[in-house]
């Protein structure tokens, strides 16, 4: 055999051994290092739920007219009325958004012959818009005052934390702990003395919007009672992905 063949054999056997083995159970992974020692690579979730601070609606009104001019003149019109009634609420302006506006031609395929083209029956443009605030406990009437100055598309309530990562101060404490402890189980049950952390990365799932399909919109009664809208609680989860080494 020579030198030559010799030298190649042994880079092969070198590369194998440098190359890890890895095993998973219960959504943990051990990565056999052949130096430093086995890497073991899992993830813990924590999960803070509270009562929302924030509430986004929607609401929009359509119009029909014969030509799309008066169409879009006509939606204008009525949009001024239903910002005007968020705004004395107290929607600040930077807070109230316009989510959509859409302008299509309407036609009549109903009792039309074969051959016939449908009937033409003018323009219809709907126009929506997102209006935000921390206020609540006033989302059922200010609801109703969008419905009065008329809001005919209403959507929502959408339910968040204006600063969501605030709620996971202690729950980036409580990973850890449960992650270290983790660690040392893996550690014990392998034969080994501890582990020492390696990296750390966060991720997860943060309060935004979210929506209450079970809101009840209602117009108001006769008595004056304004639409009931219960916030409930929204749920921020915080994922902190770990890698230890277990040490002798």
């Amino acid at each position: 055999m020579t030198k030559q063949m010799l030298t190649a054999m042994a880079a092969g056997i070198a590369l194998m051994a440098a190359v890890p083995a890895t095993a998973q159970q219960g959504g943990s992974t051990v990565t056999t290092a052949t130096v430093q020692g086995p890497i073991l690579s899992f993830s813990v979730s924590q999960e803070v739920r509270s009562r929302p601070d924030q509430a986004t609606v929607g609401a929009g009104v359509t119009t029909t007219a014969p030509t799309a001019v008066e169409a879009m003149r006509l939606n204008a019109a009525a949009m001024d009325k239903l910002i005007a009634a968020a705004k004395a609420r107290g929607i600040k302006a930077e807070d109230i958004q316009t989510s959509g506006i859409n302008l299509s031609p309407q036609y009549d395929y109903n009792n039309r012959t074969d051959g016939q083209p449908p009937r033409f029956l003018g323009y219809q443009v709907s126009n929506s818009v997102r209006a935000t605030t921390p206020k609540i406990d006033d989302i059922g009437p200010l609801l109703d005052a969008l419905v009065a100055a008329g809001g005919t598309n209403v959507d929502g309530p959408w339910f968040g934390m204006k600063n969501p990562d605030a709620q996971l101060v202690g729950a980036r404490g409580a990973a850890i702990k449960e992650a270290e402890a983790k660690a040392a189980d893996y550690a014990r049950l392998a034969g080994y003395r501890g582990a020492e952390l390696v990296s750390l990365s966060e991720g997860g799932s943060f309060g935004g919007p979210q929506p209450v399909p079970m809101v009840r919109l209602q117009a108001m009664d006769a008595a004056g009672k304004a639409t009931p809208v219960e916030p409930g609680q929204v749920a921020n989860t915080l994922t902190l992905s770990f890698q230890y080494r277990l040490v002798r």
